[in-house]
């Protein structure tokens, strides 16, 4: 069972939208993000960086407080404006041969207390803490938490008929996305929507695992009336088959001590080695290699560990016969021996680092299946780090929950 409700939104009016809405800042590089400060005043980037022309910046709790300032400043002036009515947001994102579609809601935070929203990543404490200030201090959340649950037809047929109609926002953005938005104000749809996720079993985290602990931080701090914002956060549900999976590969800056030949024998007590004009692992716990100039699939050699879900995933198999015991590497969310890589990468690109040298090897994994992270958090376990890169990507600032 999932409580979610609608919600009024603050977001820009139709003629802005595609100016304010942004990626996450940390995706820009300082020159893209200089550029669109100096040449966008309506950019919702304005909003988190306020301070983007001083040299001394504040930061911590004077630097929320900064941007809650400027967040009134863009409703003072119109920029942004909020619904007089609670609704639902209906948000398609295409890109490429995919496209995305699903509901803007506000769900609630106790069912991921009580684990009806399911988890497959740790959280680290600080930035729990970091973010829950932030939720605090502003009084606002930005980026919608991505949400996925097994589709449904009463959920897929009201989507359809949106789908349909002219949106509010259609725009599209430099990456070559389309993104349109709809506002599904029907009482009789509304209610459709609420009692069809009561019934639906569990819903997955797919991205945004702080900001959903951060949100129940919050509410637990405020021990405010049930009804409150404050007690709910604002997701992106999506149906699981929408979803794209992608994998993050390995780059490890060195060899451990080891030559190029001695790290092969190494690897070959764990791992069946042949080199291969491909880099990408077809058959199950095959993995591409790229060493030395050289394209490599190794294969695991199966053992006990295979029985557990989180063990027989190809990134904790080379952390448990790889990573760690050869490379050193012990730590992988610390360790400045490894980077890590999106799929959607090109492997000409990866191939090119370790070329020039600023990487000995990389290793290159295939994509984990929804049924496999969905076996992890029904099991209460916890993925490797960097196992899943998931998209959609959202704009931050289309819809702008209010959390008092």
């Amino acid at each position: 069972m999932a409580t979610i409700r609608p919600f009024k939104a603050i977001r820009p009016p139709r003629d802005k939208a595609h100016l304010l809405a942004s990626r996450s800042y940390v995706s820009y590089s300082d020159e893209t993000l200089k550029e669109k400060l100096e040449n966008n005043p309506y950019t919702f980037l304005h909003i988190i960086n306020p301070e983007y022309k001083k040299k001394n910046k504040k930061s911590g709790i004077e630097k929320f407080k900064l941007v809650k300032e400027k967040f009134e400043n863009f409703l003072t002036n119109g920029n942004l404006i909020q619904d007089k009515k609670a609704v639902f947001y209906l948000y398609q994102q295409q890109k490429d041969s995919h496209t995305f579609q699903g509901i803007i809601a506000a769900c609630s935070v106790q069912d991921y207390l009580n684990g009806n929203i399911k988890i497959h990543e740790h959280t680290l404490t600080e930035r729990e803490e970091m973010f829950k200030n932030y939720l605090n201090v502003t009084g606002f959340n930005a980026d919608p938490v991505l949400l996925c649950y097994k589709a449904t037809e009463s959920i897929d047929s009201i989507i359809k008929k949106y789908a349909k109609s002219r949106p509010e926002y259609e725009f599209r953005t430099t990456n070559k996305s389309l993104h349109k938005l709809w506002l599904i104000h029907s009482a009789n749809d509304i209610k459709t929507i609420c009692n069809t996720f009561a019934r639906i079993g569990d819903i997955y985290i797919a991205d945004g695992h702080h900001r959903t602990s951060s949100s129940a931080l919050l509410s637990q701090q405020k021990n405010a009336a049930d009804e409150s914002n404050c007690n709910f956060f604002m997701s992106f549900l999506i149906a699981e088959n929408q979803l794209n999976i992608l994998n993050f590969n390995r780059l490890v800056n060195s060899l451990n001590g080891l030559t190029v030949k001695e790290f092969i024998a190494k690897i070959k007590s764990t791992y069946k080695v042949k080199e291969s004009v491909l880099l990408k692992g077809e058959k199950e716990d095959e993995i591409g290699m790229y060493l030395d100039g050289k394209c490599y699939l190794i294969k695991a050699i199966k053992g006990s560990y295979m029985n557990d879900c989180v063990n027989r995933l190809d990134p904790a198999i080379l952390s448990k016969n790889i990573l760690a015991p050869i490379l050193g590497i012990k730590d992988e969310k610390t360790d400045k021996n490894i980077s890590f890589v999106a799929g959607n990468t090109p492997i000409d690109e990866i191939k090119e680092k370790v070329n020039t040298g600023e990487y000995a090897v990389a290793f290159i994994l295939k994509p984990i299946p929804i049924k496999a992270l969905k076996e992890v958090a029904d099991k209460g376990k916890i993925m490797p780090p960097k196992s899943t890169y998931i998209e959609p990507k959202l704009r931050s600032g289309l819809t702008i929950y209010p959390i008092y």
